[in-house]
């Protein structure tokens, strides 16, 4: 972990007690339940390592899509995913989108990405292949369906930082937005993606 990365930690709880005080922080919910337009599960990704993964074979569960990077001074929110997805028990996969698209905060090649989450946060959950998020004619196909209402049935919001997420209920709908502000074990988090209070 570099000097930058080991400041940026450490001013991760001060970021938090900013939103805590000052209540900024984005959720967004599909109230109607609008039902995709392009169904979530026709939808693939391709992995850090390569692979290709059909959301096809993700039915049954939520799915939460994250959008990440290394020199963030939200990227101790890994630690925070690994906790939620080991707390739901199997019931929620997480997917971390490495991107680089706000002020250069994610430079690593997808090795290094993988090695720095990996060794740094323990990381279990999946890692797809570094993508830009943000709408351009460069957006990763997943994430023009995550902020595109004409693909998701509701939702136009694309991430504002790094670690916004999305959620995906069980059915393949879209169902909450929360910005970076917005903790991984926040209540209405773990609420939302099914995990009960002890």
């Amino acid at each position: 972990m570099t000097v930058r990365q080991k400041l940026l930690k450490l001013l991760y709880p001060v970021l938090m007690a900013v939103h805590r005080v000052t209540g900024k922080k984005k959720i967004l919910r599909n109230k109607s339940e609008a039902r995709p337009v392009i169904p979530f599960y026709s939808l693939f990704i391709q992995l850090n390592n390569g692979q290709l993964l059909s959301f096809q074979t993700l039915r049954g569960k939520k799915v939460m899509l994250v959008n990440t990077a290394s020199d963030c001074g939200y990227t101790a929110q890994y630690a925070e995913l690994q906790a939620l997805y080991e707390k739901a028990g199997g019931n929620l996969e997480i997917i971390a989108f490495p991107a680089n698209d706000f002020r250069e905060q994610e430079k690593r090649s997808d090795e290094e990405i993988e090695n720095f989450c990996r060794q740094y946060f323990s990381i279990r959950f999946r890692l797809a292949k570094k993508s830009s998020v943000v709408k351009s004619e460069n957006q990763n196909t997943i994430f023009k369906w995550l902020s595109s209402k004409d693909q998701n049935g509701w939702n136009d919001q694309q991430p504002t930082w790094n670690f916004c997420k999305y959620l995906v209920d069980e059915r393949g709908f879209l169902t909450h937005f929360f910005d970076q502000g917005v903790p991984p074990l926040d209540e209405e988090v773990t609420k939302a993606a099914g995990i009960k209070a002890p």
